[in-house]
C-alpha cells in the first residue's frame, strides 16, 4: 500500500473549483456567440486591459514584433521549431494513404485529408509560451492544413515578439492578439470579422480549457489540456536536488498545477521535501510555484517498481520523469501518460520547449484514452470503396440482403438486391426477417 508523506487538496475542493469555471464559461461563450465582436472587445477589456482598433496584426505590425527580437533570439526560435517540424514530418510519413482489393473485384481505401482551417491558442498571461506556437502552429503547417488562426494574450500591454514570431515563422495565416475565452470562443463560433475554424487546438489555463471542451462537437478539439501536470518517479539513483527542481519547475506555470513524486526511497522523498524547500527560497517564480506544491503536491513511498508503475497508471499524468535503475521498464509498461522523459539526462523542460517532441498533451487522466498534440491530430483518415465487376456486385450483394434482413432492414436489403437482379441475373426476392432468422 503506498505511503503519503504529502497529500494535495481534497477532490471536493477540486470539484468545486471546477463547477465555477463550467459555470463562468457557459456565460463568456453564450455571450460571444449572441453578441460577436462587441462582447469579444468587452470581455478583452475586462480581463486583459485590452482594446485595441484591431485585434488582428497586420504584416506590418507582424514585420515590428520581428524588429524587436535579436538575431540570437530569432535564431533560438528557429531551432526550435526546426526540432518540431523535423519531427512531424517523420510523423507525417507514417500516415500513408491506403488502397486494396480485399475480393475479387472489390477495393477498398482510405485518405489522410487535412482539416482545413484551425485555430491555435497559444497562453501568454503570465508567461510567453513561445514554444506553444511551434507544437500548434508549425505542427498544423506540416500536416497541410490551408488556413491557420493563431491566438494569444497580450502580454506588457501588446503582442510579445517572440509570440508572434514564432507563430509567424510557424506559418500562421491570421495572428490575434487576443486571450483566454474570448479568443477561443472568437475562433470557434465566429464573429463579424473572424471567420470560424474547424478545429481548437493548443494548451490553455483551466478556462480555456474548459472552453475547449464545452464547444467540442460544434468544433473539433485535440484533447483536454489543463494545467499542467508533472510526475517524477525516482529511486535512490538519483537526489532531492533533481527532484525537487523537476517538480518545482512545472509547478511555476501555475497555482493549480500538480506536482507529483513517486519513489521507494523514503529517504529520497524527506530529501525532496527538503530541497523543495530550499528552492523556493530561492526561485524567483517561488510564489506560483510554492501555492501550487502547497495544494497540488503530493509524495508517495512505494515499496517496488511495480507498485510505482500501478500508481502511475491510476494517476495517468501528462508528464512523467522516469529516473530509476531500469527506466525501460516504465517505458515498456506504462500504457497512461501524455509524455515519457526517461533518465535524469533529459527533463520535462526540453520537451516544453526545444527537444521536438510536441508539449500540448492530456491531462485529467485523459491519458487514458488519447495521447497528446501530433500531426496526426490535424489528418483526417477517411474511407472509400469501389467494385469494379458485375460478379463481385452481385456476390458480396446476397451476403448483404441476408444481413440487412437479419436485422430487420428492408429497405437496405432491396439496395443489395437491386445489384443481385441488375449484375447477377438472378431475382432475388426480399426476405421476412422471419425467413431471414
Amino acid at each position: 500500500m503506498p505511503k503519503y508523506l504529502k497529500r494535495g487538496l481534497p477532490q471536493d475542493q477540486v470539484a468545486e473549483a471546477d463547477a465555477k469555471v463550467r459555470a463562468t464559461v457557459e456565460e463568456i461563450l453564450a455571450t460571444v456567440e449572441k453578441r460577436g465582436n462587441a462582447a469579444v472587445r468587452e470581455f478583452s477589456e475586462r480581463f486583459d486591459k485590452w482594446s485595441p482598433a484591431s485585434f488582428r496584426l497586420s504584416a506590418q505590425e507582424i514585420e515590428a514584433a520581428l524588429s524587436k527580437l535579436s538575431k540570437r533570439q530569432l535564431d533560438d526560435i528557429k531551432f526550435a521549431q526546426q526540432q518540431v517540424t523535423n519531427f512531424a514530418r517523420k510523423q507525417r510519413e507514417c500516415l500513408v494513404d491506403l488502397e486494396v482489393e480485399t475480393l475479387p473485384g472489390v477495393v477498398l481505401g482510405h485518405k489522410n485529408i487535412p482539416v482545413n482551417s484551425v485555430g491555435c491558442y497559444v497562453p501568454g498571461g503570465k508567461y510567453p509560451m513561445v514554444a506553444s506556437a511551434h507544437m500548434s502552429v508549425a505542427t498544423a503547417k506540416v500536416a497541410g492544413v490551408k488556413r491557420i488562426v493563431a491566438a494569444a494574450p497580450p502580454h506588457d500591454g501588446g503582442a510579445h515578439p517572440a509570440i508572434v514570431a514564432a507563430m509567424h515563422f510557424g506559418g500562421a495565416d491570421e495572428i490575434l492578439v487576443l486571450g483566454g475565452i474570448q479568443a477561443v470562443a472568437a475562433m470557434a463560433l465566429g464573429t463579424e470579422t473572424i471567420d470560424p475554424v474547424d478545429m481548437l487546438v493548443g494548451p490553455g489555463n483551466m478556462f480555456v480549457a474548459e472552453a475547449k471542451r464545452q464547444l467540442f462537437g460544434r468544433v473539433g478539439i485535440d484533447l483536454f489540456a489543463g494545467p499542467t501536470e508533472t510526475l517524477v518517479i525516482a529511486d535512490d539513483t538519483v537526489d532531492g536536488e533533481i527532484c525537487a527542481i523537476d517538480l518545482l519547475g512545472q509547478a511555476e506555470h501555475g497555482p493549480t498545477s500538480p506536482a507529483v513524486l513517486l519513489t521507494t526511497s523514503e529517504k529520497l522523498a524527506q530529501d525532496t521535501l527538503a530541497e523543495i524547500e530550499r528552492q523556493l527560497d530561492i526561485l524567483p517564480t517561488a510564489d506560483i510555484a510554492r501555492k501550487s506544491w502547497a495544494d497540488y503536491g503530493e509524495v508517495i513511498v512505494c515499496k517496488s517498481d511495480e507498485e510505482m508503475l500501478a500508481e502511475a497508471e491510476r494517476l495517468a499524468f501528462e508528464h512523467v520523469q522516469v529516473m530509476t535503475h531500469d527506466p525501460e521498464y516504465f517505458l515498456n509498461n506504462m500504457t497512461s501518460y501524455g509524455a515519457l522523459f526517461l533518465g535524469p539526462r533529459t527533463n520535462v523542460s526540453y520537451g516544453d520547449k526545444v527537444i521536438g517532441t510536441n508539449h500540448t498533451l492530456p491531462t485529467k487522466r485523459a491519458a487514458r484514452y488519447t495521447g497528446g498534440l501530433w500531426v496526426g491530430k490535424f489528418i483526417k483518415t477517411h474511407t472509400y470503396q469501389r467494385v469494379l465487376t458485375d460478379e463481385a456486385s452481385a456476390f458480396v450483394g446476397e451476403y448483404c440482403s441476408r444481413l440487412c434482413m437479419l436485422e430487420g432492414f428492408a429497405g437496405h436489403a432491396e439496395q443489395a438486391n437491386v445489384r443481385v437482379r441488375r449484375y447477377g441475373g438472378r431475382d432475388v426476392k426480399p426476405y421476412t426477417p422471419v425467413e431471414a432468422a
